[in-house]
């Protein structure tokens, strides 16, 4: 019996699963939260790993493992490879204006064409840019530069040398400074970012772009001796997960809402507000994400003082369109479509509309509608859609998936609840350690969703977020 350990090292928490690589089967598991907010420091991610594999029962019998981690988020060191500052995450949005002013100094199509993403605030290279900006000192201790899952492989594998890092392809793509065609570093883009020139840029470590599915070293002793994949960003564990196929996008609803779909060729769209990522097979993973989520929930619950099932049932007996009512759910900013600046408002309330009913139901519909934003920005980058597979906490409501379908206009495909980042993340540690998951590692599904009627709530939200652009 083959086991194989897979990691989702998350924003919110890290999960592990161990997983039999014959029968698919996850065999233990375990889960250690994260500390909240945008800035974190690293040594928490490490802290919680060892906790969730203690809980999982340890590594020590597991052939491979490999991270899936969050993207975006930068992690910078020193000489000694000490952590400089906290990590800033994907969700900080202090780098806003850093993005715009790369933007106005090199304008979007060469950022498209470049690196197949326009700078927004989450990106890595935006938050290179703040740095170079407000924080001078630590610009100048910086020895090496990598992301979540770069620094949590480094630390598995138990080495202090920071010509160790290494990371793979997808979470590389979602720096802002890899090559979107070839994968490789464009040491020019890291030097304007950091205001420095090309030669000093050079000096500084990144981590290695390891090939799809190469073993990039193994595990300390401490987490078992296990041969180590080159792990991936989230979005691309959860494709890898789900085994997604071109056609057919995931539609992911956890604290950020994700489209994404895989692409035999990169996208460079300077105007869909997609990001052309690359997956973790030697694909791309052109995706629309967005920072408010099924957090939005969150917020009509507080509201009205009620609990999500108590939403759930409240919502299904609203109307069709709320009343009228349309939300633009923008309440922390937002990344698609780029408003950093944002905050949420609701229009057309009317006394007819103000129901407890159709308020609850809002909340839905606002969600929805801000994910067909999303897929309409992943079709305008040239990229066919006619299905997806909804996932994440918010897959769990019957209601937001009927909603979703009827405002997306597509079936939704739902399954069966699981850790799809981690999953895929073993997936790719099987692959690594020369196993093959067979059939017993597709996902199964619960149900699938066809559109009923049409919703009106996305004639309506459409120009009012154009309004916005």
């Amino acid at each position: 019996m083959t086991l194989v350990a897979g990691i989702d090292s998350s924003t919110q928490s890290c999960k592990v699963l161990v997983i039999e690589v014959e029968t698919g089967k996850i065999v233990r598991q375990g889960k250690t939260p994260h500390p909240e907010g945008t800035e974190v420091a690293p040594s928490s991610w490490l802290e919680a790993f060892r906790e969730a594999s203690t809980q999982a029962g340890g590594l020590n019998d597991v052939a491979a493992l490999a991270v899936g981690g969050q993207q975006h988020g930068m992690v910078l060191l020193d000489e000694a490879g000490k952590v400089i500052r906290p990590a800033q995450l994907w969700n900080d949005t202090k780098s806003a204006a850093s993005a715009a002013a790369l933007i106005e100094e090199k304008g979007a199509d060469f950022w498209a064409q470049a690196v197949g993403s326009v700078p927004v605030a989450s990106l890595t290279v935006s938050k290179l840019r703040w740095i170079a900006d407000h924080e001078k000192e630590n610009l100048n201790r910086i020895a090496a530069i990598c992301l979540p899952h770069d620094w949590l492989t480094w630390k598995i594998r138990g080495s202090g040398d920071l010509r160790d890092l290494v990371t793979d392809r997808s979470d590389a793509s979602g720096t802002g400074y890899v090559d979107c065609e070839d994968g490789s570093y464009r040491y020019d883009i890291l030097a304007h970012a950091l205001r420095i020139s090309e030669e000093e840029a050079r000096k500084i470590i990144l981590p290695r772009i390891a090939d799809p599915f190469e073993k990039v070293g193994n595990a300390s002793a401490e987490f078992g001796g296990g041969i180590l994949g080159p792990g991936c960003g989230d979005n691309a564990g959860a494709a890898l997960g789900l085994n997604l196929q071109e056609g057919e996008a995931s539609l992911s609803l956890g604290t950020s809402g994700v489209v994404a779909a895989v692409a035999g060729h990169p996208l460079q769209d300077s105007k869909s507000g997609i990001t052309g990522f690359m997956d973790a097979t030697g694909k791309w993973l052109p995706l629309a994400c967005t920072i408010n989520g099924s957090q939005i929930q969150d917020y009509f619950c507080r509201i009205l003082g009620i609990n999500y099932l108590e939403l759930d049932e409240l919502a299904a007996k609203g109307e069709t369109g709320c009343g009228g009512m349309t939300l633009l759910p923008y309440f922390a900013g937002e990344r698609t479509p780029n408003l950093p600046e944002a905050t949420a408002s609701v229009f057309g309330m009317t006394p007819g509309a103000m129901t407890k009913e159709n308020f609850a139901r809002l909340a839905f519909e606002g969600i929805a509608c801000h994910m067909r934003a999303a897929l309409e920005s992943v079709r305008a980058g040239g990229v066919t859609v006619n299905k997806a597979m909804l996932i994440g906490g918010a897959a769990k409501s019957a209601v937001l998936a009927q909603i979703l379908s009827d405002i997306l206009q597509i079936p939704l495909r739902l399954p069966e609840p699981g850790e799809y980042v981690a999953k895929g993340a073993a997936r790719q540690a099987a692959i690594v350690a020369g196993e093959i998951p067979g059939q017993n590692w597709e996902p199964q599904f619960s149900a699938e969703i066809q559109p009923k009627e049409e919703n009106p709530a996305w004639e309506r939200y459409l120009p009012l977020m154009e309004k916005l652009l």
